[in-house]
């Protein structure tokens, strides 16, 4: 698995209510709640991201609530992967169920907003084209490994049960 784009990057403790904000959860259409992803701290998110970029950030990504719906709108909107210095447990937990790769790499610093990156989760590697640096992260467990490439725990338990 290797995932490539272009990076947009936000600071630290950016929580569930930040990515999306309960306001809007009342609504259970996820492209209704993806027009409102981030919106408190970059207004043009939606408009200005791509399918396959990457978001990047600091640490304690996705702190706050155990809202499921932040990682699905950010995944709906286009992200591809998330790389930050550290994640909330269940933000983590909860982006490896809906299928969305999470990277945790202590050398963000070295990442600006607008580069291109190519991640490879199996690995613990990130490439920055713009700088062509090599960075390392946090290789993930075999097991989140097989639930990312089956697209989610859902994916894969079905995959587990119909053999």
């Amino acid at each position: 698995m290797k995932l490539r784009g272009k990076t947009w990057k936000y600071g630290d403790n950016i929580n569930t209510d930040l990515i999306i904000p309960g306001k809007y959860l009342q609504s259970r259409d996820i492209k209704v709640l993806v027009k409102h992803a981030m919106e408190d701290i970059d207004p043009h998110f939606t408009s200005k991201i791509s399918p396959g970029d990457i978001m990047v950030a600091g640490v304690n990504f996705g702190c706050g609530s155990s809202r499921e719906n932040a990682p699905a709108v950010l995944k709906e909107a286009g992200i591809s992967a998330i790389v930050a210095v550290s994640f909330a447990r269940i933000f983590f937990r909860n982006a490896i169920n809906i299928g969305l790769p999470v990277m945790e790499c202590a050398m963000v610093e070295k990442i600006a907003e607008g580069q291109e990156l190519q991640l490879y989760p199996m690995e613990g590697l990130i490439y920055n084209f713009s700088t062509c640096e090599h960075l390392t992260a946090r290789k993930l467990p075999e097991i989140i490994l097989e639930i990312l490439g089956d697209g989610g725990l859902v994916a894969s338990l079905s995959k587990k049960f119909a053999q």
